[in-house]
């Protein structure tokens, strides 16, 4: 049996695994990322999650082939240098060169949204397809693509920035620095904006009944659970939010056309009360929507674990 070291490194966050070659997960070992603080720093707690890991698989560094890296920003998998990450304040950081002062063995680094993609592609919801696209709805609109198998990242590794691309033209600003952003819509905060936005425009709605009931706060579930409780404001937001995610997704299949899209995030737990119109408005409006074959749309299968998985065979990506 062959094991590999799946690191997800996250803004909140640092999240190690010991991986075997059949993907499943035989330990976990985390800490907290405690930014800002030096690169270095976080390589070694980064390092030590690891080696916890392996400890307590019950198993030496021996036996490990390599250790895979997900983390937000623009990662150079060639040189293993992270080249930008906003969220955790690095600059052309040497990650893997950092990494490997703990742990000889190889070390790759991959873009997180990319490394949960391959996870995805290699034991999840787009197992089997050739191309693949993962779109994940959290605090922003993550992107992964799997052209042929192989991770895409750009000639820069900036690729797959799917959330950045505008689908409301001049519309509502996002933290990139453009306005009417996929993100902006279509992410959890997007959702929680709109919502706060309807609820301002009508007191009488029962968005602020759901709200209350839970102390005040106002999440991206809150829209869905008062129009369950027939609110027609509430509603209006649900169903212009799945109107901005099914121009994105309907734009992202155009470009790409995978055999597989699939869908994550909280959001999606809402279930059929989003995916069915959702799907809905993609095939009404897809170009090829008269093509005997078209992308098939999926929820992600593996959470959390996308990105620990994705990363641990990130060594195999890399020999493809």
């Amino acid at each position: 049996m062959k094991y590999y070291i799946g690191i997800d490194l996250g803004g909140t966050n640092i999240v190690a695994a010991v991986v075997d070659e059949n993907y499943s997960i035989i330990t976990k070992a985390s800490t907290k990322t405690n930014r800002p603080r030096p690169a270095e720093a976080i390589a070694d707690d980064m390092a030590a999650m690891a080696l916890k890991a392996v400890e307590e698989a019950g198993l030496t560094l021996d036996q490990i082939e390599w250790v895979g890296v997900g983390t937000p920003g623009l990662a150079n998998s060639e040189t293993g240098i992270i080249e930008y990450s906003n969220n955790l304040g690095f600059e052309n950081t040497p990650m893997a060169e950092y990494i490997r002062r703990h742990i000889d063995k190889p070390v790759y680094i991959e873009n997180d949204a990319n490394a949960a993609a391959y996870g995805e592609y290699v034991a999840g919801a787009a197992r089997g397809a050739k191309n693949a696209v993962c779109i994940t709805l959290g605090t922003g609109v993550g992107g992964g693509i799997i052209i042929d198998g192989k991770i895409y990242a750009g000639s820069n590794f900036g690729g797959a920035e799917i959330g950045h691309t505008v689908i409301q033209v001049d519309g509502a600003p996002c933290s990139c620095g453009r306005k009417g952003c996929f993100e902006a819509y279509s992410s959890a905060t997007g959702l929680i904006r709109m919502t706060r936005e309807a609820m301002e425009q009508d007191a009488s709605s029962k968005l602020h009944t759901v709200s209350e009931e839970r102390g005040g706060k106002v999440s991206a579930r809150t829209a869905f659970d008062a129009m369950r409780l027939g609110d027609a404001t509430a509603k209006r937001v649900v169903d212009d939010y799945i109107k901005y995610l099914a121009a994105g997704i309907t734009n992202t299949i155009n470009i790409f056309q995978p055999d597989v899209l699939c869908v994550g995030g909280g959001v999606c737990n809402e279930g059929d009360p989003l995916l069915v119109p959702m799907k809905a408005l993609v095939e009404k409006e897809v170009y090829t929507r008269n093509s005997p074959k078209n992308t098939k749309i999926v929820i992600a299968e593996l959470g959390n674990d996308a990105g620990l998985i994705g990363a641990a065979f990130l060594g195999a990506a890399k020999e493809k």
